[in-house]
């Protein structure tokens, strides 16, 4: 068997003339793999590349006064430094920071809890209230805004009224209570998603470890503490991850709700900000640059956060 064995290797590797064996990957695998290439390339490097681009350049007005005609020269980092003297930029960040910090661990713990629910109930009902809660998050962004916008606006919102009934006058959408409304509506739409993930995870454990804790005598609670939260380790830290960048591209919500209070200004998030500097300021170079600026701390804190999931899980395996 081991002569077939070194036969067949002899037909598969040819040895190069150097005396070493040829490790060229096969064309049928780079057949698979080009398509995502030449997507990843035209809708993720190619504009972020070119953001880059507009970022380093700035109108050049022409003439004694600045009334001739307008040319595009080289700016160098001044749309960088001139968006991080910004005073309403930087709170941006200090706001959805503050933001991610309550809202993404309550999304997390949420979904958690329903998907441990969920792996515990017959698979009768655990298929119904999957979907159920996984339905929201088919709903558009800007319609789950619009119906939310509604249920905190006074004199509309059933939910406002019946408050009112027993004595209570909440102000969902005043300065201190608005950034927590917009929270309630990110919860409402990505804890059902959050939680598919980490379902499909605890599907993938084999069931000799429930059966072997069964035996041993561990409850529901010991089990999923000492077994399915450990083994679901790599969803919640996918998840968490997607919540750090969602936070800070934190838009569309805002977005629907600012007519509705004066609260939420042009520059409440950093993604609102860039928007109003390209379609409102028509300054798309200094939108450029901080939009940039948003891609590289949310890089930051993507990188830094799995870092430190890594180190700690090392000093776990030791």
């Amino acid at each position: 068997m081991s002569t077939a064995i070194s036969r067949t290797k002899n037909r598969t590797e040819k040895p190069t003339p150097g005396g070493r064996r040829s490790a060229r990957p096969d064309r049928a695998a780079w057949g698979f793999v080009l398509p995502f290439v030449a997507l990843f390339l035209f809708t993720f490097v190619l504009p972020l590349g070119y953001a880059v681009y507009q970022s380093l350049l700035k109108p050049v007005r022409s003439g004694s006064l600045g009334l001739g005609p307008a040319t595009v020269g080289f700016a160098g980092l001044d749309n960088y430094s001139l968006a991080l003297q910004q005073s309403a930029f930087l709170e941006s960040f200090a706001r959805v920071l503050l933001f991610g910090i309550v809202q993404i661990p309550v999304m997390l713990l949420l979904a958690t809890a329903l998907a441990l629910a969920l792996d515990t109930l017959s698979h009768r009902w655990a298929g119904v209230l999957r979907a159920a809660y996984f339905l929201p998050y088919g709903v558009p962004g800007v319609i789950a805004s619009i119906l939310w916008g509604f249920l905190y606006v006074p004199g509309v919102s059933p939910i406002v009224d019946l408050l009112g009934r027993i004595g209570l006058a909440p102000d969902f959408l005043g300065y201190d209570s608005v950034l927590w409304s917009i929270a309630n509506i990110v919860i409402w739409e990505f804890a059902g998603y959050n939680m598919l993930v980490i379902v499909a995870q605890l599907k993938a454990i084999p069931q000799e470890l429930h059966e072997a804790a069964r035996i041993d005598g561990a409850s529901a609670w010991q089990t999923a503490l000492r077994i399915k939260l450990p083994l679901a380790r790599p969803a919640l830290v996918l998840t968490g991850v997607f919540s750090i960048i969602g936070t800070l591209q934190l838009f569309a919500e805002p977005l629907v709700i600012k007519p509705l209070t004066s609260t939420v200004t042009s520059s409440y998030t950093p993604n609102l900000s860039a928007y109003n500097e390209a379609f409102a300021n028509n300054n798309i170079y200094l939108a450029a640059a901080e939009s940039v600026i948003l891609a590289l701390v949310a890089s930051v804190l993507s990188f830094g956060f799995l870092s430190l999931v890594n180190r700690r899980k090392g000093r776990d395996a030791r």
